[in-house]
């Protein structure tokens, strides 16, 4: 794998290093010298920075509220009929899927470029309104290094890209502190996402309990046992790549006696091994993304760059956001013991960091193969993060709407029984 990816990158074009929209942070650079950002200089001043914070604000809040509320309204659903209640909730899940995917595009658009390995050929195309179609199964475990705070975004937009779309049944792992953000916290424990104390002892119970919802078998109205639509993405490095999190995962490989990442952190196989084996049989395969962003130099993080107030309000959004995508039979991972899943695991993860050190020396990951459905596209793709229509958005609202003009309408005829 290593050696194919090697005779790969000396294929690419090679991006010049010393050019200035690639050396924002570089190493060396001294106290008070210039370092380009590398989309650029701000793109706003200060007045419109401001007006684009309290646009984002209004917008971002408003949605979450009425996504919320939305919520609120069809939980009694849970004692009423218990999957039309899961179906509800995965109607509002789209809608913030559909909110951050709008968010991205007016705030911080960005180029996603896309290839993949023989093994999902065929499963990534081009539309002819210019996005792209991903052809993944309903039902997958995702799994992906994890780069910036914005990694899990662009990962959702892909369940909104799919079909069938799946941006109504994305489920992600979470730090347990997330669930008590005011609102947001709400919608999220709504989702069904799975809160982490990062204690196993603590841990297992709850995963067991959510992983068993998620391979429960449903019947439907014609009396069919079927399963429930699921991804369930997972960042098996725990954390995002940083400064920090390179010293812990260099000491990590100390300790326990093993090669060392310089792209990626080196993953903890222990979550995702209790994941897959609870899952094994409901799920047939397991989709790696390797995500990488353009203009982070040798040796620096994207986070250092890409931070979210230059993404969404200064005007300087990564140019491009970079997946690699391979898929795994879950058959033929050794999930019958923890070790050789451990060995196996990090084995990706060396694979994925050599894909990463191509892109980092090329700026392109690998292309697609011949096979693909990407000839004539030089082995990629690329597309926006956007939604397919302009109006799509105000799905988001419509609980709300109806509910409030339906109370508008027994305000108005109470005041005339009154009267």
């Amino acid at each position: 794998m290593a050696s194919t990816l090697r005779q790969r990158s000396l294929k690419q074009e090679p991006v010049d290093v010393s050019a200035p929209e690639v050396l924002a942070g570089a190493p060396g650079a001294g106290p008070g010298e210039h370092t380009p950002h590398p989309s650029g200089k701000e793109k706003y001043g200060r007045a419109m920075q401001v007006f684009r914070v309290v646009s984002f604000v209004v917008y971002f809040m408003g949605s979450c509220i009425a996504i919320v509320i939305s919520q609120l309204v069809g939980a009694p659903l849970y004692w009423i009929h218990r999957d039309l209640y899961y179906t509800y909730m995965a109607l509002t899940k789209q809608s913030f899927g559909l909110l951050i995917t709008t968010m991205t595009r007016l705030w911080g658009p960005t180029t996603i470029r896309i290839s993949g390995d023989a093994s999902v050929a065929d499963q990534i195309r081009k539309t002819p309104d210019g996005m792209v179609e991903f052809a993944f199964p309903e039902r997958m475990v995702m799994i992906a290094n994890h780069q910036i705070y914005t990694d899990w975004l662009y990962l959702w937009w892909v369940g909104y890209a799919n079909s069938p779309k799946m941006h109504g049944y994305l489920y992600i792992i979470l730090k347990e502190s997330l669930k008590y953000i005011p609102i947001i916290g709400t919608g999220m424990m709504f989702y069904g996402f799975i809160f982490m104390s990062r204690k196993m002892s603590v841990d297992q119970p709850r995963l067991a309990h959510r992983l068993g919802k998620l391979k429960t078998k449903h019947t439907t109205p014609a009396g069919q046992k079927i399963l429930d639509p699921m991804w369930l993405l997972l960042f098996p490095e725990g954390t995002n790549a940083s400064g920090n999190g390179r010293v812990k995962s260099a000491k990590w490989a100390k300790k326990i006696g093993v090669k060392d990442t310089e792209h990626v952190l080196l993953p903890r196989s222990t979550g995702i091994y209790f994941c897959l084996n609870e899952l094994k049989g409901t799920v047939d395969y397991v989709y790696d993304c390797t995500v990488a962003y353009e203009g982070v130099p040798r040796g620096k993080f994207g986070e250092e760059i890409f931070t979210l107030s230059g993404t969404y309000f200064r005007g300087q959004p990564p140019k491009s956001v970079n997946f690699y995508w391979r898929r795994f039979r879950i058959a033929d991972i050794p999930l019958d013991d923890a070790e050789k899943f451990d060995v196996w695991l990090r084995e990706r993860w060396y694979e994925k960091d050599t894909i990463m050190e191509q892109y980092v020396a090329t700026g392109r990951f690998p292309p697609s193969p011949a096979e693909a459905v990407t000839s004539g596209h030089q082995g990629f793709l690329e597309t926006e993060v956007r939604t397919r229509y302009w109006l799509e958005f105000l799905q988001i609202f419509a609980v709300v709407g109806i509910v409030g003009l339906m109370w508008n309408n027994v305000s108005k005829f109470w005041a005339r029984w009154v009267s």
